[in-house]
């Protein structure tokens, strides 16, 4: 071969690491197999590590070159045996030890062995009859380890040849996994000869003894599960029985003895260091007790020990058991023994909880320096995979059997089946899985080692790419490997952590039954009133074969008892259907229910807890996305309403068309609102600010289109602007709250009795643009000049003209709450001028002063609802929303005009700043504070819970204990709200008569 630029692009190409070494040693194989170079060379362009693959065969001909020679010039071995010895050095120099095993990679066709086959090929290795082996010793263990090699030689081959790895990881685990089962059964063949041949070991027993003892091995783990690896570990657990039979009765504690010593032997047989290296560690720590118990028990042994000491991780261990080797009946019996037991276990007390830690502790424990490499116990690793799926399986294995799996990936497809994860994220792990293990099987396979670290030298990650398929660089499979981490990851923490796992594990079977005959009882017990009526809606979502059948019987179980939590769990199931029969058939409302972050918990929340609420999500049913995200339940800024608020306007021809879409983003905003509100996301001063900006942008949105669509050209010929007054003026609006307004215009280029028809005109359209029958919207005009007599809508001389002539104090009062919301930014900067001379006075009069207390008193007299009990209304009574207000607004009315700070229209602001200026003491404005707060959330929650607006606290326990519990009160706690609300207004008004009435 000429050395050439050409040539040695063409070995870089194969795949060569170490050009020029390669090409001289390709001349010589050449030479001396009489072969063309354009026939070795696509052979080892299919071997993950050429390099290695050239020193392999350049070896084999050292030690034995007639049989390398053969291989060679046999098309088929020859690729076979470079692909082999590229990718495993453990394999060569199993090879180079025993060059006359190599023809059997020459097998023209090549067929995975089952467990069956797998055991009598290995049997028949150590001359097994009848289960005793006739060779003993080292020539024993010799025999079968090197036909064990072979075996997995020829599987290695198998797993190189496939077009598509990653597909084929599930039937190599499993080929593996018999391996290990045969392995195991020789090994345990050769333990019973050499315990009943004297001069055999350290023990002997009867040959009779030996025959008669029951003995079985139970695998655990991957081997288990049937999902191997190259090398691993092999965990077991023995299980011993005697026999009574008319031949031989053996007492049970007689085969645990002799078992102990086939346990010890068959062991050994396998690991121990002889002739021919040891296959792998037979690990039996997950027996009962771990290292410190008995090696080998009996079934009632094994019983009583699960029964009374087992941790939740042995159950979750026990999951993957199934008899290896030995008697396969007692086999049997062990993992009928154990599966009621794991099947149970995630009903124990805070068992996914422990769970969840133990994966956390194993994380804990990596190496710092590994964990960035671990492929298997890191975070996005192997374990976040079968952690996850094992748990899922055991909450959801207690009733539904069609969930337990050994394997994980069988498991994975009968949890999306099931409904218990999605079909998406099912197909994602699994691929996830299938490529984590592909590459820690070729790992392994290097130098037949276990090791679940990623090489961290860029030359065996080029040999990893090439070996495992699923790149062509080093570079790319860390990329590929990296990105598989994070979502692997991220659905890991998502599944593995959602709250419905504990709340699931926490039921009992009776409790996870839907549809047992003692279901109304158990509703009935837990809350429901009308049970009968709940179990027809369970019914109606749980009923049928579809997916979203299957999801909700998963989920009503839990939600049933999160409902039965809430103050009203029949309308919360009532309105849950009524938003599934919506919802049921999209994707993202399910998976939202059953894999998010509480999502569920907080849809039963709000719907048993606000009628309000329900009956807004049923209109706005997309809205139920915003559960499992808070940032989605904050306030929206005013910047962002008015942005949309202008989209509205721009995209809509007509002013109908433009106010339904207004009345739409206003319902959904105060829905956004209320959920938040229950959940304890906002404040009532955030909840005030919020409610007041939606109404404002609602407001301005169809000023705007009523005044673009009156005159499209000119404009109108007027300003015109809409003032907020009361709370909404203060920005402190609740649920329920009326929109006190004043209309206001000024001519600019029409004559005064046609700008006052194109105001009233305005003012018409914008009641009948803002109706809204699912969400009223109240635009109360009754503070307007002359009240209920007066116009609707005036020009700022006419209300300058009042104001000079007419006003009274009340009006003053009044007028202290008014801030321009919407329309003309001029016009409303000159009423807000006009406004200030009439509500910041430079002096007020004694006279006005008691005219103010006179009328408050007339007020209370007057204006509280006939049989309203005082001490109970929210608004009007003692040491209520009213008292405060008026006690802040007089002091307003004294010493706004020398104080700049109490020129506010914000209640709170204004009391904050009358504490400030030392007009009121700390501990007193603590007290109106805190009154003025509760009132506020008092009578929001109301709304909310009713649906209905109402100003007086119930006195009806069940309607109280709605109250309390949207004010954030633990469940039986409607007496309590009650003391806690008479106790805060009695302290406000006795502060409030102190400092208003002076007595």
């Amino acid at each position: 071969m000429p050395r050439s630029a050409t040539t040695l692009t063409d070995l870089a190409r194969v795949g060569f690491a170490r050009l020029g070494w390669a090409g001289e040693e390709l001349r010589a194989l050449a030479s001396e197999a009489e072969l063309g170079l354009d026939e070795l060379l696509p052979a080892f362009s299919l071997a993950a590590d050429p390099d290695l693959a050239l020193n392999g065969v350049k070896r084999m001909l050292q030690r034995a070159p007639s049989i390398m020679m053969e291989a060679l010039h046999d098309p088929i071995a020859r690729q076979r045996v470079i692909r082999v010895f590229g990718a495993s050095e453990g394999l060569t120099d199993f090879f180079a030890r025993h060059p006359e095993q190599l023809p059997v990679l020459g097998t023209p066709t090549l067929e995975l062995l089952d467990e069956e086959g797998a055991k009598r090929e290995l049997l028949a290795s150590v001359g097994a009859v009848d289960g005793f082996s006739t060779v003993l010793g080292e020539d024993a263990w010799t025999a079968l380890r090197i036909r064990y090699r072979v075996l997995l030689a020829l599987v290695t081959a198998y797993d190189l040849e496939q077009s598509n790895p990653v597909a084929g990881i599930d039937t190599i685990a499993r080929a593996l996994a018999d391996l290990a089962a045969g392995a195991l059964e020789a090994s345990l063949a050769v333990a019973r000869s050499q315990v009943s041949t004297k001069g055999h070991g350290l023990w002997y027993f009867p040959l009779d003894d030996v025959r008669a003892t029951r003995f079985a091995i139970i695998g655990m783990g991957k081997a288990g599960a049937a999902e191997l690896n190259y090398v691993s570990d092999v965990d077991v657990i023995f299980v011993a029985e005697g026999s009574t039979t008319p031949e031989k009765e053996l007492p049970t504690s007689t085969a645990v003895e002799i078992g102990t010593r086939l346990a010890m032997v068959t062991m050994r047989g396998i690991g121990e260091t002889g002739l021919e290296p040891g296959l792998w560690e037979v690990d039996p720590n997950l027996r009962p007790e771990g290292k410190a118990g008995a090696l080998v028990r009996s079934l009632e042994s094994h019983a009583a020990y699960y029964d009374r000491w087992a941790k939740n991780w042995e159950f979750q261990a026990l999951l993957k058991a199934r008899p290896l080797a030995g008697d396969a009946a007692l086999g049997e019996d062990y993992t009928r023994l154990v599966a009621p037991k794991v099947w149970s276990s995630a009903s124990r007390e805070n068992f996914v909880e422990s769970v969840q830690r133990m994966r956390e502790r194993v994380t804990e424990h990596i190496k710092p320096d590994d964990v960035e490499y671990q492929l298997k116990l890191g975070p996005g690793g192997l374990r976040d995979i079968e952690f996850t799926v094992q748990l899922l399986q055991l909450v959801h294995g207690q009733v539904d059997e069609s969930v337990r799996q050994r394997g994980t990936l069988p498991a994975l497809a009968a949890l999306a089946e099931g409904g218990y994860i999605g079909r998406v994220e099912s197909v994602e792990f699994a691929q996830d899985y299938r490529i984590l293990r592909l590459l820690e099987h070729r790992m392994q396979l290097r130098h037949l080692s276990r090791t679940h670290l990623m090489p961290r030298d860029e030359a065996e990650q080029r040999v990893l790419a090439r070996g495992s398929g699923l790149a062509t660089s080093a570079d790319e499979l860390i990329a590929r490997w990296t990105d598989i981490k994070v979502r692997v990851r991220n659905l890991h923490e998502r599944l593995f952590y959602r709250p419905l796992l504990a709340a699931v594990a926490a039921l009992s079977p009776d409790e996870q039954a839907l549809t047992s005959a003692q279901a109304e009882a158990r509703l009935a017990a837990i809350g429901f009133q009308n049970p009968a009526g709940a179990l027809a809606h369970i019914a109606a979502m749980t009923s049928g074969v579809s997916r979203r059948a299957a999801i909700q019987r998963t989920l009503l179980p839990v939600m049933l008892q999160w409902f039965a939590n809430g103050p009203d769990p029949d309308y919360g199931l009532l309105a849950f259907r009524r938003l599934s029969d919506t919802l049921g058939e999209s994707y993202w409302f399910l998976r939202m229910l059953r894999d998010s972050s509480g999502a569920a918990a907080r849809l039963t929340q709000v719907l048993s807890g606000s009628r309000f609420v329900g009956e807004l999500l049923e209109r706005i049913p997309e809205a139920a996305a915003w559960l499992e995200n808070d940032e989605e339940l904050r306030p929206r800024g005013m910047a962002v309403l008015e942005d949309e608020t202008r989209a509205i306007v721009a995209r809509h021809d007509t002013p109908d068309a433009a106010a339904m879409a207004l009345r739409t983003l206003r319902r959904r905003e105060v829905l956004r609102l209320a959920i938040a509100s229950i959940l304890g996301i906002v404040t009532v001063e955030e909840l005030g600010r919020g409610l007041t900006d939606i109404t404002t942008v609602h407001l301005e949105g169809t000023l705007s289109v009523i005044r673009q669509s009156a005159a499209l050209v000119n404009g109108d010929g007027i300003e015109f602007a809409i003032i907020g007054m009361g709370r909404y003026g203060g920005g402190e609006l609740g649920f329920g709250s009326d929109a006190d307004v004043l209309y206001v215009y000024r001519p600019v280029r029409v004559d005064k009795p046609t700008a006052q028809s194109v105001a009233q005109f305005i003012v018409n359209e914008l009641v009948r643009l803002t109706e809204d029958a699912r969400l009223p919207l109240d635009l109360d005009i009754d503070l307007r000049p002359e009240g209920k007599n007066g116009p609707a809508v005036r020009s700022l001389d006419s209300y300058a003209a009042y104001y000079e002539r007419w006003s009274l104090t009340w009006e003053a009062q009044a007028l202290l709450r008014a801030n321009g919301v919407a329309g003309d930014r001029a016009l409303i900067e000159s009423f807000h001028a006009l406004a200030d001379t009439v509500r910041y006075p430079r002096a007020i009069s004694e006279t006005e002063i008691r005219e103010v207390k006179r009328i408050k008193a007339r007020v209370e007299k007057e204006r509280l609802p006939q049989g309203a009990d005082p001490a109970r209304h929210l608004k009007l009574g003692r040491g209520s929303l009213s008292d405060v207000e008026w006690y802040v607004q007089l002091l307003q009315l004294q010493h706004a005009a020398q104080l700049p700070a109490l020129r506010t229209t914000s209640t709170l602001a204004a009391l904050s700043a009358a504490e400030d200026a030392s007009l009121i003491n700390h501990d007193d404005a603590r007290k109106l504070h805190d009154a003025w707060i509760f009132a506020s959330r008092a009578r929001s929650a109301m709304t909310l819970w009713t649906n209905k607006t109402s100003d007086v606290l119930p006195a009806d326990r069940r309607q109280l204990e709605g109250v309390a519990r949207l004010m954030e009160y633990p469940p039986g706690s409607a007496t309590q709200l009650e003391e806690d609300y008479l106790g805060v207004t009695r302290r406000a008004r006795t502060v409030f008569e102190r400092l208003f009435y002076g007595v």
